[in-house]
């Protein structure tokens, strides 16, 4: 069975959240102006996948964590992004306290 590709909805809803235009988003991660929007109009529209470099040039541009990109489902996506905003040693607190549940 083959899962949809999560990664042209995930960055569609942290581009909008960010309130970013595609082209906005492409400029500000370094293409090209006159491509830029293009090019996110196919990332979002699932025709292309961006590769991980300019995944994570995306990511830190929104403010959200590189593995956002590839969550499934809304739940899952917004644990990525608290759970990269906690220091290491409330991510380890965190793993314990589950671990034990």
């Amino acid at each position: 069975m083959q899962t949809e590709n999560p990664i042209p909805v995930r960055l569609k809803i942290a581009r909008k959240k960010a309130q970013l235009t595609q082209k906005e988003l492409g400029v500000r991660i370094g293409m090209d102006e006159g491509s830029a929007s293009g090019r996110m109009n196919h990332y979002e529209k699932g025709r292309h996948t961006p590769d991980v470099a300019t995944l994570k040039r995306m990511a830190k541009e929104l403010g959200v964590p590189l593995n956002y990109f590839f969550c499934e489902d809304q739940t899952t996506a917004e644990l990525a992004c608290l759970i990269s905003k906690m220091t290491k040693e409330e991510q380890k607190e965190l793993i314990t306290r589950l671990s034990n549940s």
